[in-house]
């Protein structure tokens, strides 16, 4: 009798899987373990042959040790910081992620963000829906044009590069600083280097990020580099939320360093109730409430970009099952 994987579906699913059944059904068992939390995974993972991760958890050290089978963890997006991809290395599981996927929808929303910061639409329509002035353009005074101003992006990867080559066709000039990407790029994609962030933070009337959450890259964005941005400037967060230290940016938008943000991720998610940002946020009475937006980590989404997500998560993890090399191994 041919041997049936199981493929545990760790978090975030929980649906009837028909996208992961056309790939993987004719040789697994898919079964979603709807976990909140890593403990919730005890009892059911440990004689999985393949795991499907999403966001809502982490995969540490704790869990892989448990794990008798897995050939394959495969990340069910692009940012693998919840998952202890070198431990893993140690115990022959090929870790995989989805790089190009959501990278239209990511750059449309950053620069959604950017147009909505920019020329004052959440502004104003936050700031007369609670009735806080007189119904008058004069309310977002002032706004610059867009054309011909700098954007810095932080991060020049494929959401990076999309969301420059849309910010140059709104007219505005692009500078990135990205030091691990190759010399020469800049000029085939006709933007500017930046030699150091500083460089970037000081020219750009807009920051964009756009990298990684690594041990260089946690709080990048903090009081000290927010400082060195010019007076009434913007950020955008669509990257990892602990890239910008939060706590930065109600002072930031008291003192009007910053004219405005979006944050599209936070470090913890759902943040508590009590979470000093949230509550600026929504206190009527802090510019938080008129200049902050929040989105619960939904740049990436689409229809179609979720079944993208799924249908190579589950691809990967049928060429792992059957001992075939599989895609985007990042250990």
């Amino acid at each position: 009798m041919t041997q049936r994987f199981k493929v545990i579906v760790t978090d975030f699913l929980n649906d009837d899987f028909i996208l992961e059944k056309e790939i993987l059904d004719d040789i697994a068992d898919i079964i979603p373990a709807v976990a909140l939390k890593e403990e919730d995974l005890v009892g059911i993972v440990e004689d999985a042959d393949a795991l499907i991760v999403y966001h809502s958890i982490s995969i540490r050290e704790k869990t892989l040790t448990r794990l008798k089978n897995c050939r394959i963890i495969s990340r069910g997006g692009l940012g693998c910081d919840n998952i202890d991809w070198e431990f893993a290395r140690g115990m022959g599981i090929d870790v995989t992620s989805i790089p190009d996927y959501g990278t239209e929808e990511v750059a449309d929303s950053a620069i959604g963000m950017l147009l909505t910061l920019t020329r004052g639409v959440h502004y104003q329509n936050s700031f007369l829906r609670r009735k806080g002035g007189e119904w008058s353009y004069t309310n977002a005074v002032p706004l610059v044009r867009l054309r011909g101003q700098i954007l810095g992006i932080v991060g020049l990867g494929r959401i990076g590069t999309a969301t420059a080559i849309r910010a140059k066709s709104l007219g505005m000039k692009v500078v990135y600083f990205d030091p691990y990407k190759p010399l020469g790029y800049d000029k085939s994609l006709g933007v500017t280097r930046a030699e150091t962030l500083d460089e970037l933070l000081a020219q750009s009337l807009a920051v964009s990020l756009h990298c990684p959450l690594t041990e260089e890259t946690h709080h990048l964005m903090n009081a000290a580099t927010i400082e060195s941005m010019p007076d009434r400037s913007y950020l955008i967060n669509a990257a990892r939320g602990g890239v910008v230290d939060v706590r930065a940016i109600p002072p930031a938008l008291e003192s009007g360093k910053l004219a405005g943000v979006a944050i599209d991720v936070l470090e913890k998610e759902p943040p508590n109730e009590d979470d000093p940002l949230v509550l600026d946020w929504r206190n009527p009475d802090h510019p938080a409430h008129d200049r902050l937006i929040l989105n619960p980590h939904a740049a990436f989404y689409c229809e179609e970009g979720l079944d993208e997500i799924r249908r190579k998560g589950a691809e990967n993890c049928r060429r792992a099952l059957l001992g075939q090399p599989v895609h985007n191994v990042v250990n």
